[in-house]
């Protein structure tokens, strides 16, 4: 997305990091995907450039992925392929019945015995009843394993999607995930419901009647598989225009789906920047381009279908002629000619059934290809291997941070940074735009690592620690305070799940939170809307301050936690800090001066590194940049 309409919220002291395996999707509007992807990423964007490689890559990945999710029904897959193997013999047996019936059945019916005809019509009802029955079973079965895996593909993606690292999430925009999660596993899901069976089971029925040809009459069916030399070729094509054509068709269903989500995620600012005609252009064009993919498929199809009809067809005459003249000089019988052709017409069949489900084929292996690449995404703060141990349950912890080095990209934002904080001291951060504060707030809550050094708990480093501990002892407070669709309960039970009413109300009553939560139309169940829009920015701001009281971390972060706030919201939300903060080691990143005061430490930061530090009142009293800091704000507020 361009500047003014994108709904990432943006981080003042970073451009966005390098996440590998990307769709390598810029969020721009303006312009398609220019990134570049790693070879255990998605699918590249640009189809055509795709190397022999990559492609081979994407593929094997892609039936690596299939594989795993099959194997918990091994058993299922494996009694649907007897299934399918019953059905497709039996159905081969009716024109080789009917030969027999014609050859065998016939002259002595006319002699008045009847018997042979008859025992030949019972043969050809059980095998109609054999087949009927293993068809509807192995189409129920194919259906009840399609739908077992579509569901584990979804469970899977959505935990492995959560799993992933913020790095991940800042570069994958929020509309290639719901195009992963809806459009693409629709497709695996289609491809199950559409007719998955039946391609299979055209597939067997050409090796079948293949055989069954060569067996029945060889010199004919030497006839009949020349006609493959078209047939090749023609599949082939087919089967490489397609996979291009299916991967564009992804691409650009996943950049509609990306421009819509963020159009209409970042509505203010389309509507405040008048950008309502330039997004209707692009979403034009990118529908247009969607389009254009889908019309390319349906080319495709309608010369490969009709293709293979008329390779059918004159190879139908070409056998009927030649079988008619070896009849006429006694070479083969009327019935072998009959179930020829009965045969014939079975063996080009299934490629037209082929030629109609290859879409959904081809749209399916195209998903798959980008639904294997995001489960192979490996999270840039991974789970340690051999987690450590903090000492006994404290309300405050000593956090340092250890000749830390850390950038984005190329830019560096922390070249060398130590900090020692001891447990229970409350530290304020305050510095320029782009003086690396957000950096260290976010280093703290370990939604990235250090590139060198160590970010320390009581002497443990980071990333030693299990998701969980760590997820218990730091809690981040942004100035969004997002609130879940819900109520006012649920979303205070956001930092612990177990708390009783009791407990809930508690914490309210601590924060300063239960009277405007009380005069509410239904208290604590009172629903707070998408994204808590029926409460004001302070008032959400409160609720996260609960959730973060009750869930008790041992260090707390505020990153501009008061920053949307109006004077009369951040002198209530001001008190309620004092009461989280009480105890507690404590990181505040503020541009309010107002919130700083209450730190117990202050610390200038400029270019990442620290300049100042100092209590709020020694700083204050100075001549430094803190003090020119509060002087200029000191000045705003008059």
């Amino acid at each position: 997305m361009t500047a003014d309409v994108t709904t990432d919220t943006a981080d003042s002291d970073k451009t966005r990091p390098v996440s590998a395996g990307t769709d390598g999707d810029t969020g721009s509007l303006d312009t398609k995907s220019q990134g570049q992807n790693s070879w255990r990423g998605i699918a590249t964007e640009h189809v055509d450039d795709m190397s022999a490689p990559l492609a081979a890559l994407l593929r094997r990945r892609s039936r690596v992925l299939l594989g795993n999710l099959l194997r918990p029904h091994r058993r299922g897959v494996t009694l649907t392929a007897v299934l399918i193997v019953i059905s497709s013999l039996c159905a081969l047996a009716g024109p080789w019945l009917i030969g027999i019936a014609i050859d065998n059945g016939l002259p002595p019916m006319l002699k008045g015995n009847s018997g042979p005809l008859l025992w030949i019509a019972l043969v050809f009802a059980v095998t109609v009843l054999v087949q009927a029955f293993a068809s509807q079973a192995f189409v129920t079965m194919t259906g009840r394993i399609g739908q077992a895996v579509v569901l584990e593909l979804r469970r899977r993606l959505f935990a492995h999607l959560l799993r992933l690292s913020v790095s991940f999430h800042e570069s994958y925009t929020s509309g290639r995930v719901i195009s992963r999660q809806t459009s693409d596993v629709e497709a695996i899901s289609a491809l199950f419901d559409e007719g998955l069976d039946s391609l299979i089971m055209a597939v067997l029925t050409l090796l079948l009647v293949g055989t069954g040809m060569l067996l029945l009459d060889w010199p004919l069916a030497l006839v009949v598989l020349s006609g493959f030399i078209p047939l090749v070729w023609l599949s082939a094509w087919f089967r490489r225009e397609s996979a291009v054509a299916y991967r564009r068709i992804r691409d650009a269903n996943a950049l509609v789906i990306v421009h819509f989500v963020e159009t209409f995620g970042g509505l203010r600012a389309v509507q405040a920047f008048r950008r309502e005609k330039r997004n209707e252009e692009i979403f034009d064009a990118l529908s247009t381009d969607y389009a254009a993919a889908s019309k390319r498929s349906s080319q495709l199809s309608s010369v490969f279908a009709p293709g293979i009809a008329m390779v059918g067809n004159v190879i139908t005459g070409i056998v009927l002629c030649y079988g008619g003249f070896r009849v006429l000089d006694g070479d083969i019988k009327v019935g072998v000619l009959a179930s020829f052709l009965l045969y014939l017409q079975r063996f080009f069949d299934p490629l037209q059934e082929v030629s109609q489900f290859y879409n959904s084929f081809q749209g399916a292996a195209s998903a798959l290809e980008k639904l294997s690449g995001v489960l192979e995404e490996e999270p840039s703060v991974a789970e340690p291997a051999l987690p450590a141990e903090l000492p006994g349950a404290l309300s405050g912890r000593r956090v340092s941070f250890d000749s830390v080095r850390f950038g984005y990209r190329k830019a560096v934002v922390l070249p060398d940074f130590s900090l020692d904080i001891p447990a229970g001291q409350t530290v304020a951060l305050v510095g320029e735009t782009g003086a690396g504060k957000t950096t260290v707030a976010r280093l703290l809550a370990r939604f990235y690592d250090p590139n060198a050094g160590q970010v320390l708990l009581d002497g443990v480093d980071l990333r030693e620690l299990p998701d969980d501990v760590l997820r218990h002892e730091i809690v981040l407070i942004t100035q969004e305070s997002f609130l879940f669709e819900g109520s006012v309960a649920e979303n205070i039970r956001l930092g612990q799940p177990s708390a009783t009413d009791e407990e809930v109300e508690a914490a309210a009553r601590a924060i300063g939170a239960h009277t405007f939560i009380a005069g509410l139309p239904d208290g604590y169940a009172t629903a707070v809307g998408k994204r808590g829009g029926k409460l004001s920015a302070g008032q959400r701001q409160l609720i996260s301050f609960c959730r973060a009281f009750i869930a008790a971390p041992s260090v707390l972060v505020l990153d501009e936690a008061t920053a949307l706030l109006d004077i009369p919201s951040e002198r209530l939300v001001q008190s309620a800090l004092r009461t989280v903060l009480a105890g507690r080691t404590a990181l505040i990143i503020a541009h309010r001066l107002s919130t700083v005061a209450i730190a117990d430490r202050v610390l200038v930061l400029r270019a990442g590194e620290i300049i100042e530090d100092g209590s709020p009142a020694e700083l204050m009293g100075g001549t430094g940049e803190y003090a020119e800091l509060h002087a200029r704000w000191a000045a705003s507020l008059a």
